[in-house]
């Protein structure tokens, strides 16, 4: 890269779907994630729901020749299932868990026993320095009905967060994730638009997959309809974002990704499509670095840090209102503990009757009396725990409702040190999903 010629750099994310024992054919589909890999031979792999440290050992064997460095964050119960693998030395690490993460009773979801959370690597491509991040946000399950969303919103705060407070020395930066998120949804728009970061879909003018860049589709032989009503076709919720810095610029020449069958094979390599960007890296001149510079302070024109003060208070909207929720249910619990609490010391009082009358019996059935109070004992301790729960619930969306209102009062002030905006001409390519939002990065 000294003499400046432009650099290929392919990027592949999955969602392996690799939950041992419930997940279908699991160990033959990660044989066949493990041939691909090898066959295409990526620069960055970025895999999500690698659940078992197994499975990672096994693609790590697998793939020692094509991609000799990897790492596999460890977080939560079962993991964070983060894995990154690489044909460029992994210099450094480090692994944020998201405050909230739904709850501990919703077993069925089982998102609270993962511990999910943003994995960062710190790479050296040739001169330059990229930050690759990858990450799995909170599944949203029924959409009318999202009691999910502020812990989702809360999440995209503090994975926007990460990005921009540990990137800052990064030529380039990488992000491949499971958001679960539509390309218009809150969540989503909140991290594009703080951090800059773009979509490769949207960005690129060669695409092969799925239409409109679907990678939940009911093509898909483990999609059941019920998982993306009310789609029809299928839903976006993966993506691979990027952005490059004043000595990189980054263009995503192509993008691709399965359609649900795999040739040759019975079933496809999970029930989330493969996304693969090409990705061109050009190093720019100090005259370019100096238009590069002028064209991100242009960034900070009135009108995006006007859109942005709007999707910050959306995103706060949703907190509060998942605040007020979690404060309700904190009070539910709360009331039915101290309910359990006097059940008992009635029963306490009633069982010590025989003893301050000496004589008397014991009014109630023995087995009756013990199962009363193991069942108000039951009660106490279960009201306890989702008290405890429910608060720390509450301080995690207090604390980001507090970070948001800072944020906003920010660039309101910064907002109103610009002149009139006038109205700008901003051409983007289409997409049916919608246009992408302008790139912002607030520490320019």
């Amino acid at each position: 890269m000294a003499n400046r010629d432009p650099v290929s750099l392919r990027v592949f994310s999955l969602n392996c779907w690799g939950i041992r024992y419930l997940s279908k054919h699991c160990p033959q589909r990660y044989a066949m994630i493990g041939d691909l890999l090898s066959k295409e031979q990526h620069d960055i792999v970025l895999l999500q729901e690698v659940w078992s440290e197994k499975d990672y050992l096994y693609l790590k064997k697998k793939l020692a020749c094509s991609h000799p460095h990897s790492h596999f964050f460890k977080s939560g119960v079962i993991g964070s299932g983060l894995a990154i693998f690489s044909r460029h030395r992994i210099h450094d690490t480090f692994l944020y868990r998201y405050s909230l993460n739904g709850y501990p009773y919703m077993a069925h979801h089982g998102d609270w026993f993962g511990g999910k959370a943003v994995g960062m690597a710190i790479l050296n491509i040739g001169t330059l320095t990229a930050h690759v991040y990858v990450t799995h946000l909170h599944a949203e399950y029924c959409r009318e009905k999202d009691s999910y969303l502020p812990h989702r919103v809360v999440q995209s705060w503090e994975l926007q967060q990460f990005v921009r407070h540990t990137s800052g020395g990064a030529d380039l930066v990488i992000l491949g994730a499971d958001l679960n998120m539509h390309p218009l949804d809150l969540g989503n728009r909140l991290l594009r638009t703080y951090t800059g970061l773009r979509d490769s879909y949207l960005e690129t003018s060669k695409f092969d997959g799925c239409e409109d860049g679907m990678t939940l589709i009911l093509d898909n032989p483990f999609i059941r309809k019920k998982d993306i009503v009310p789609f029809e076709k299928g839903i976006r919720i993966d993506y691979i974002l990027f952005k490059g810095s004043y000595k990189v610029d980054i263009k995503c020449q192509s993008m691709s990704t399965t359609k649900g069958s795999v040739p040759d094979h019975p079933f496809p390599y999970s029930d989330h499509e493969t996304l693969t960007a090409e990705l061109r890296l050009d190093l720019l001149t100090q005259s370019q670095a100096k238009d590069e510079g002028r064209t991100r302070e242009q960034d900070c024109a009135a009108g995006k840090l006007a859109e942005l003060v709007d999707i910050v208070t959306e995103a706060r909207t949703e907190v509060k209102v998942g605040l007020h929720c979690a404060e309700r249910m904190r009070y539910t619990a709360a009331r039915t503990g101290v309910m359990g609490l006097a059940l008992l010391l009635l029963e306490l009082a009633i069982a010590a009757v025989p003893w301050l009358a000496l004589g008397a019996e014991q009014p109630f059935p023995r087995a009756s009396f013990y199962l009363l109070g193991a069942l108000c004992f039951a009660i106490l301790l279960t009201t306890a725990l989702l008290y405890i729960f429910y608060t720390i619930e509450v301080k995690s969306l207090q604390g980001a409702e507090d970070q948001m209102r800072l944020a906003v009062g920010s660039l309101q002030e910064r907002l109103r040190g610009f002149p009139l905006a006038q109205p700008q001409d901003t051409q983007r390519r289409p997409a049916a999903e919608g246009q992408e939002p302008r790139a912002f990065d607030p520490e320019e």
